[in-house]
């Protein structure tokens, strides 16, 4: 009988006896009502009487499923995303919202759907950092109250109807083609540029237009043929008659 009323009392205190890792934190609620918020290590809670309730505060990297997006222009498509969030008030999380987690996930992907449905479809594409910018801004307001950090939101992809994707593929062989167009328009206007100046040369210095028209013998006379037949300018033949 001793032993029966020492039992009791040590059991008592045993199973009081609790354990949080580092990365939580404990939301203790004494009949009811939050008592407070224990930090990592061993900790007593009156058994019966104390309730806890542990809360991670880690990193949570949650997916975002495809939201069907209208844009601004009419455009239908799908968007998906990810979230990275993280739990500051253990207490806020618990009391404030019936479950973070789920919450958290709904406010996202309606976040996503009427935030995107603001902008053009360019927009979406070209603009994907500032969206990305808003997004986060959006939900870290909204999740505040529940003691949640929205320290980045990433949009993922970005899934285009068939249609729009061969439009888009035209579009971008037209722009490749016109691009080859004003690069090969350069060119030449910079050769008739280079053309034009030699041309002045020359006009300047008869000599140097037999000077290069010799060259040029030189370097067909180089090639491996065994008959060359060249044209003899006039003006080439006047030089030398006119030196008789």
């Amino acid at each position: 009988m001793t032993l029966f009323w020492i039992f009791i009392p040590l059991f008592f205190v045993i199973s009081g006896f609790r354990i949080i890792m580092e990365y939580e934190r404990g939301v203790i609620f004494r009949l009811g009502r939050l008592s407070s918020v224990k930090k990592a290590g061993v900790n007593w809670i009156i058994p019966f009487v104390d309730k806890m309730i542990k809360v991670s505060m880690r990193t949570v990297t949650m997916d975002i499923p495809p939201q069907d997006v209208i844009t601004k222009d009419n455009v239908s498509l799908k968007v998906n995303a990810v979230v990275y969030f993280r739990v500051l008030e253990a207490d806020k999380a618990i009391l404030q919202v019936e479950d973070y987690l789920y919450a958290t996930s709904q406010l996202a992907q309606t976040t996503l759907r009427s935030a995107l449905g603001q902008h053009d479809l360019d927009e979406l594409l070209s603009d994907r950092d500032q969206l990305n910018i808003q997004l986060q801004d959006i939900l870290d307001k909204q999740t505040d109250i529940w003691g949640i950090k929205v320290s980045l939101v990433e949009i993922k992809h970005i899934d285009l109807p068939e249609e729009m994707r061969r439009a888009m593929a035209k579009q971008a062989e037209a722009e490749r083609e016109r691009r080859a167009k004003v690069i090969a328009a350069d060119g030449e206007f910079q050769a008739s540029g280079k053309l034009r100046e030699a041309s002045d040369v020359i006009a300047q210095s008869p000599h140097a237009l037999q000077l290069r028209y010799l060259q040029t013998l030189v370097e067909i006379a180089g090639e491996n043929n065994s008959t060359t037949v060249f044209p003899l300018p006039i003006d080439f033949l006047k030089t030398f008659l006119k030196e008789k």
